[in-house]
């Protein structure tokens, strides 16, 4: 069986069905988690848009974090081969993923070394070899930054967390290159931060060559931001109660409105990898996830389903191409993908159903 109700074993058109009753009876539905592949993400979205739920990824923090400034400041940035081929310096910025390193120094520019520095890394594992770190912890990141565009524009510079002439020579060296590019991550900065980042990527580019590259968030998270722009005009943490998608950070972030008690229903999805919401409160919950997922209550109605890009093939954001490409499969099972499952649980709903205002 690889459906459940209540813990009880079900066949899939049992698990669909009672999935379909829960969404019927629900004044606020919320389609939270969303790590699916573009397939899943676009019958996730249809059913929101026909249900007058809430949609919101896993990693949309992060997302709003990149997209805020990028809306309200602007922000120059380059593709991920672009910056493995073509970067002769090379600035990291705050914590990074652990596969993100590799990936980055995969290759190196046609001629001459690459000249590496890293802003704040945090951890003590990620120093070492011909990379300069500057700066402990990402709390002291704002600082050496503002620091950094002040040095680059002229301007004197008072108090840093580390010394002048550190901040002198990290400076002339990001003047002095010929194609630069700056890399974050941006679950581990804030928004403000980013945006001072993206302000000393502008003014080298007064003088020089420099793009940024913001790292992606797992669980597909640019390829679901990318279907919510296609498909709705808007990013995760919408809600569709009112028929058009409405974008509001705070008024539609799952976590919130499941602990407040507004949320009365939660599909949650991660096919990815099995894991379980980021909240306690008991809500009643239609789980679809990749085997071995374990929750702190158990879910209602819980659908195993396959991994996108290993049991089946799908299309996704590849990181690597900084694109939407294809992902064949590596092995195959007897599970339903999640786009199937959602599609089979729109079909039991009613033809029409009650969205309330």
């Amino acid at each position: 069986m690889d459906g459940w109700i209540d813990g009880r074993p079900v066949n899939l058109d049992a698990a669909c069905a009672e999935a379909a009753r829960l969404l019927q009876q629900s004044r606020l539905p919320v389609i939270a988690g969303l790590g699916t592949d573009v397939a899943g993400a676009r019958a996730a979205i249809a059913l929101a848009q026909r249900t007058g739920a809430v949609i919101d990824h896993m990693h949309a923090e992060a997302l709003l974090h990149d997209l805020g400034v990028m809306r309200d400041a602007g922000m120059m940035t380059t593709t991920p081969s672009e910056a493995r081929l073509r970067a002769d310096v090379l600035l990291l910025v705050g914590p990074l993923p652990d596969d993100a390193l590799p990936q980055l120094l995969s290759a190196k520019p046609g001629a001459g070394e690459r000249t590496l520095i890293w802003l704040c890394p945090e951890r003590a594992a990620q120093r070492g070899g011909k990379m300069q770190t500057i700066g402990r912890s990402a709390d002291q990141l704002p600082a050496i930054l503002a620091a950094l565009r002040a040095t680059v524009a002229g301007r004197p510079v008072g108090a840093a967390p580390v010394g002048v002439k550190t901040i002198i020579s990290v400076a002339d060296q990001l003047k002095a290159a010929r194609f630069g590019v700056a890399a974050w991550s941006a679950a581990a900065l804030d928004a403000l931060t980013i945006e001072m980042l993206c302000g000393l990527i502008k003014d080298l580019n007064a003088k020089t060559r420099f793009s940024g590259l913001p790292l992606p968030p797992g669980d597909n998270a640019l390829g679901v931001l990318q279907v919510c722009g296609w498909m709705s005009v808007s990013p995760p943490r919408s809600g569709f109660a009112r028929g058009l998608a409405e974008h509001d950070p705070w008024r539609f972030d799952a976590r919130r409105l499941v602990d407040s008690g507004e949320a009365d229903c939660v599909v949650w999805i991660s096919a990815y990898r099995p894991a379980p919401p980021p909240w306690s409160r008991d809500v009643p919950t239609i789980a679809l996830t990749s085997d071995g997922a374990r929750f702190p209550r158990r879910p209602s109605v819980h659908i195993l389903v396959d991994r996108p890009g290993i049991d089946h093939d799908a299309i996704e954001y590849v990181p690597a191409a900084g694109a939407l490409a294809w992902k064949a499969a590596t092995a195959t099972r007897a599970t339903i993908r999640v786009s199937d499952a959602l599609n089979q649980i729109a079909a039991a709903l009613p033809a029409s159903v009650a969205v309330p205002c």
